[in-house]
């Protein structure tokens, strides 16, 4: 596929998305490199939705490093258990959450931060690491976002 994405304006997310979904899916069919593929999806995420921050933690040596992203500087290393992709990463689910401030333990690499949704990732059956998306807004993300970025995250 051609590297021209077609990013719908409109303020429905599920509309969005049915535009965006199959692009991607094209986008990193036949390509082999994870680090490529990641790298394609999260500035795809960022192109339509305008969130803060979108981008991959993958593990390496029992932690979450810093991988593919869109937007400010990140935090780094994240390990188990720790912040919520480090939760989401340790309970292998889906975390939503409407307010980080009220997130017992959340990580704060950008006070710019309100909300946040992180999604386990895996790759042939493995448990790789996690997308996580912060938007700057309180209660952004819901399960419209998580039934389509898990779809997304299933072709990986």
């Amino acid at each position: 596929m051609a590297e021209d994405l077609v990013i719908l304006k409109t303020t429905n997310k599920e509309e969005q998305y049915l535009s965006l979904v199959p692009q991607i899916h094209a986008l990193v069919e036949g390509e082999e490199n994870l680090i490529a593929n990641l790298a394609n999806v999260a500035a795809a995420l960022k192109e339509q939705f305008g969130w803060l921050w979108i981008g991959f933690y993958l593990e390496s040596e029992g932690e979450l490093v810093l991988g593919p992203f869109q937007g400010p500087i990140a935090c780094t290393r994240i390990k188990s258990g720790k912040g919520v992709c480090g939760q989401s990463w340790a309970d292998n689910k889906v975390l939503i959450v409407p307010d980080v401030d009220a997130f017992p333990g959340h990580i704060a690499c950008s006070s710019a931060s309100r909300s946040e949704i992180v999604i386990p990732v895996s790759a042939a059956g493995k448990l790789i690491g996690v997308l996580d998306a912060d938007s700057d807004e309180l209660n952004h993300f819901d399960e419209v976002d998580a039934k389509y970025l898990k779809e997304i995250m299933s072709f990986l």
